[in-house]
């Protein structure tokens, strides 16, 4: 049964467009085995509220966006990774591709579905496999925060989960990472509320 799943997995992953989707450029400042700390720059992205994991139609009302259900009716290739604030509630969003963005990315034509900018920032991440499920999202994010204690870097706000492949990816060969923006030295103070 294992056999046949790698062998689709690897043959998936050698079809046109499959593992080829646009992703953010991002500069690494620092690594240390599967951490890093990331200079990002402003993103574009099209956003709605996820519930349940993302059980409730929140992959569908932006991939619908992306199709054409837009006020241009444009189609907008798809990009990785999908991004959540949170692992069972929260935010989800597509980061639109840059060509896109400076193009100036047409407004939603559905009212759940909102187009903002995030700007440019520096964060810590930590890279994981397995499923998308919300215990291997909370322990990655644990081990973020204890790492950036430990390198007594000053973080802000609540970790982004960052999913870069199909569903149908195998998790031990899937990409998922957490990440959390750091405060920019100088602006922390040691009394944070």
């Amino acid at each position: 049964m294992r056999f046949p799943l790698i062998m689709l997995a690897l043959l998936t992953s050698l079809l046109p467009g499959c593992s080829k989707y646009e992703s953010p450029d991002y500069q690494v400042l620092r690594s240390e085995g599967a951490f890093q700390i990331r200079d990002y720059p402003a993103l574009t992205v099209v956003s709605t509220t996820m519930h349940h994991g993302g059980t409730d139609g929140s992959f569908m009302k932006l991939f619908r966006y992306i199709s054409g259900r837009n006020e241009q009716s444009a189609k907008i290739s798809m990009t990785t990774p999908v991004l959540t604030t949170g692992t069972t509630s929260g935010t989800m969003s597509f980061v639109l591709p840059k060509a896109v963005a400076i193009k100036g990315a047409p407004a939603p034509s559905n009212s759940d579905v909102t187009l903002h900018e995030l700007p440019g920032a520096r964060y810590a991440s930590y890279r994981y496999s397995g499923s998308s499920n919300p215990g291997s999202g909370e322990k990655a994010a644990a081990k973020l925060l204890a790492w950036a204690q430990e390198q007594h870097l000053h973080t802000e706000g609540h970790p982004i989960f960052a999913y870069y492949n199909p569903p149908w990816t195998p998790g031990f060969m899937r990409r998922n990472e957490v990440m959390i923006r750091l405060v920019p030295e100088g602006l922390h103070t040691s009394a944070r509320p």
